[in-house]
């Protein structure tokens, strides 16, 4: 069940970092989800490192710390696409 919630926390996480980032993305679906994960992820790491909590536990501050991540890695990605198209 962890796994499922991890998907879905991920999507919204990247669907929100997508969202907040400006201009526009050259990434797809899969991306968003696999970057939302990871920010997800590593805000949840963050997070308990503070000790806001689990890392598998939902909270703010894991939340935002994984949404500045998910942008971190989007813009990181954007630029691998751009490189490989041009």
């Amino acid at each position: 069940m962890q796994v499922l919630g991890l998907i879905v926390i991920g999507l919204v996480i990247g669907y929100l970092a997508r969202l907040f980032k400006p201009g526009r993305q050259r990434i797809g679906f899969l991306w968003t989800l696999l970057l939302g994960v990871a920010g997800a992820l590593i805000g949840g790491i963050v997070a308990s490192w503070f000790g806001t909590g689990d890392i598998w536990e939902l909270n703010f501050w894991g939340t935002v710390v994984g949404i500045l991540a998910a942008i971190v890695l989007i813009g990181l990605a954007e630029g691998r696409v751009g490189k490989s198209k041009a």
